[in-house]
């Protein structure tokens, strides 16, 4: 098993590309600490992780609050002694935001949930990897921050803080065994599309979907599972030797296909 006896926390692991990590990591005999916004969708993960043979526990917090960090670490190294990995995945983006139209409260809140949230599990975890000596942080990133597909500024401007996070922290760590890397998916099939369909029409969801396969040089769309393996490298011993690296998850964007 690549991660036997390991513990990680995987912030957003409810659904989606979180929920994908959270498994994938259990099936590799890691035990794994699911972090959402909302209790219910985390226990369920944590309930098909322990259904895996492995241990969980879930916890409801705002990874943009800082005693709500502090203390979800503290009970992660309480209920297991240590923390080997975290998966800085929580995030979330409030519709389109061109400038004039992104207000201070949108543009604050997009930073803090998808930037400083990362910023503030890294502060909290990193004591306890330098205390055992080891230690891998993946942040997952974003497409849009090299390469956006859309104008939403907010967004965008904090995925792409997170590469400055990355690169910086693990130049700071590289010699206390503790990796940093970051992961850049492209258009994944998840939650996060079918909460933007709600209310809509099939045929619109389809037609939209169809566009987005058209863009990929692979001529599809990803699934929460192709993350999650990469994930599954970073976080195992198989990328001793990786660190400060950007790895683009998008079925070959930001290339672009030809025509026909």
């Amino acid at each position: 098993m690549l991660l036997k006896d390991r513990v990680a926390i995987v912030t957003g692991g409810a659904k989606g590309i979180g929920r994908a990590i959270a498994l994938a990591f259990a099936r590799e005999g890691c035990d794994v600490v699911v972090n959402a916004m909302h209790i219910e969708g985390a226990e369920k993960v944590a309930g098909e992780i322990k259904a895996l043979g492995r241990k969980s526990i879930a916890i409801a917090c705002d990874v943009a609050n800082t005693k709500a960090v502090n203390d979800m670490v503290a009970r992660t190294v309480k209920e297991f002694g240590k923390i080997d990995i975290l998966v800085n995945n929580a995030g979330g983006v409030a519709g389109d935001a061109k400038i004039e139209a992104t207000t201070d409260e949108a543009w604050n809140r997009v930073i803090a949930v998808n930037l400083t949230g990362q910023f503030l599990m890294c502060r909290a975890v990193i004591p306890w990897m330098r205390k055992n000596g080891y230690g891998k942080i993946i942040n997952v990133s974003s497409m849009g921050a090299i390469h956006p597909p859309a104008p939403i500024v907010h967004y965008h401007a904090a995925k792409g803080g997170v590469l400055g996070l990355t690169t910086n922290l693990a130049l700071e760590l590289a010699k206390e065994h503790i990796t940093v890397n970051a992961i850049l998916p492209g258009p994944i099939k998840s939650e996060f599309f079918t909460e933007m369909f709600k209310g809509k029409s099939e045929a619109e969801a389809n037609a939209f979907f169809k566009m987005l396969d058209a863009k990929v040089p692979m001529n599809r769309m990803g699934m929460p599972d192709e993350v999650a393996g990469v994930a599954l490298f970073l976080a195992s011993d198989m990328s001793s030797y990786v660190t400060g690296q950007s790895v683009n998850v998008g079925g070959g964007l930001p290339l672009s296909p030809l025509d026909g």
